[in-house]
């Protein structure tokens, strides 16, 4: 009469899980998440091993997985990116198969075609009934993570489908993200699944500096010149602090012009939040929710709606959210003079970052800013290059690079370089930006690397883009 298991160790037994095979979690809680641990501590002392992990993304608070390398749990790793100990782990080359690198799209592509099986997917939701429809929100609770916008993908084509939660609600559990038709067992744990505080973590702020500002004031600028701010227009913008701060001078400009966007995408943070409860925005499409805030408003607003990964970015759909937006504001460790852009990996080379939808959403969009939060130099390295450590989004569909030293347009971009000048708009060239960069820091001594591949990197169709190559310390 229902699909509930008591704990973890007999819903596995139940799977028919074996060594070798894959499973899946998602990272809506961020570096809040529980439930990573739960399963691999439960699977190592159950005796796995040589288990792949396909992770929508691995963040800081994952530092656990290192001993279940070390032990032999885990043999491979699919995931959009890692941070801290974990990504300097791989980057040591001490994990024995390449991790495959893929952006939001790209995995949620490979994933339904096939190409990346689950086997058992183990997805934490903060409310469920005994069926498995599954929210990232509950009734009058505090546990939630908002959208489960990358879990769907893994319910929809696993094998067998897991929701792992702490509340157990009446059927049926309305609103669902997650319906009971894709779920095999539930199981409710005691110990919580998540910290709701660790949703807003690393890439994720709360608010921006004074070069942020600045830089948020250039990229409302840029796009107000390109002509993007008409009525009806769509965005995304990133939850770093010079994202936050091109929001708050776009919705300036908005009331100033007395005009709406149609939608807001991506990761919803509350400053969209706010500027849909004000009227600014008539519909939020959020594939994970990036504050509490964000949280929160998927909830109680009937216009924020929940997406998949595949209708967020997927670019072998009949069509995809990324594809209709009119501007996107992304960040960016380093761009080179072909603005190729690098979200991966530090200037010592060290896994720290994570594709997300940069590349989905720098194809999708009618016009790409690259925002440089850091100065022109971070210390004695140089944020502008001839070559990016390792390709991520490719030059070609990047329009804008805006750092603290200038602004930059593609040369590709001839429309938008006149529309620019016109409006009285200073621009510099990449090369002009690279050389003043050099000028700083000096000639930058080119890294050495490993013969060994720690990672490869895929393009959003999941062509192979780039390799990462381990690093000595």
């Amino acid at each position: 009469m229902n699909k509930l298991v008591k704990d973890l160790k007999e819903v596995i037994k139940l799977t028919g899980l074996k060594d070798g095979m894959t499973i899946s979690f998602h990272h809506h809680f961020r570096d809040g998440d529980h439930v990573v641990d739960m399963v691999l501590d439960t699977l190592g002392e159950m005796g796995f091993k040589s288990m792949t992990i396909n992770a929508s993304s691995l963040t800081g608070g994952q530092r656990n997985l290192i001993k279940h390398v070390e032990s032999g749990l885990i043999a491979k790793i699919e995931s959009s990116g890692l941070h801290g100990a974990l990504g300097e782990f791989v980057s040591c080359g001490k994990i024995v198969e390449p991790v495959i690198f893929r952006s939001h799209g790209g995995r949620a592509l490979s994933i339904a075609s096939g190409e990346s099986k689950i086997d058992v997917a183990f997805l934490g939701a903060p409310c469920s009934d005994a069926f498995g429809n599954s929210a990232g929100v509950m009734n009058n609770g505090d546990l939630m993570c908002g959208s489960l916008g990358y879990a769907m993908v893994d319910a929809m084509y696993a094998e067998k489908t897991v929701i792992v939660t702490n509340n157990i609600a009446d059927y049926p559990n309305i609103p669902f993200d997650i319906p009971e038709h894709h779920v095999d067992y539930v199981v409710c744990v005691d110990n919580p699944i998540g910290n709701p505080s660790g949703i807003r973590s690393g890439t994720t702020r709360a608010k921006f500096n004074v070069r942020e500002d600045l830089l948020g004031e250039k990229c409302a600028d840029v796009i107000e010149a390109a002509g993007c701010l008409k009525n009806g227009f769509s965005m995304q913008l990133g939850s770093g602090g010079a994202s936050l701060a091109t929001a708050e001078y776009i919705r300036e400009k908005m009331i100033a012009k007395n005009i709406k966007a149609s939608f807001a995408l991506g990761g919803i943070t509350a400053s969209s939040v706010k500027m849909h409860e004000e009227g600014l925005i008539e519909k939020l499409l959020d594939v994970q929710s990036f504050d509490l805030e964000a949280a929160r408003s998927v909830g109680e607003n009937k216009f924020h709606q929940t997406i998949s990964a595949l209708q967020y970015a997927s670019c072998k759909n009949k069509s995809c959210a990324v594809e209709k937006l009119n501007f996107v504001v992304l960040s960016g460790l380093e761009v080179d003079i072909n603005f190729n852009v690098n979200v991966l990996t530090g200037a010592d080379g060290t896994i720290m970052g994570a594709l997300g939808g940069h590349p989905d959403t720098a194809a999708g969009a009618a016009l790409t800013i690259i925002a440089l939060p850091l100065p022109l130099t971070r210390g004695r390295i140089p944020c502008v290059v001839e070559n990016v450590i390792t390709v991520v989004t490719v030059g070609n569909v990047v329009d804008v690079v805006v750092t603290d030293h200038g602004i930059a347009v593609n040369p590709q971009r001839v429309d938008l370089i006149e529309n620019l000048k016109h409006t009285g708009i200073k621009l510099v060239s990449i090369e002009n930006l690279q050389r003043k960069a050099e000028k700083i820091t000096g000639k930058v001594a080119p890294l050495s690397f490993d013969d060994k591949i720690v990672g490869v990197v895929h393009s959003r169709d999941n062509s192979i883009i780039d390799y990462v190559r381990g690093i000595s310390f």
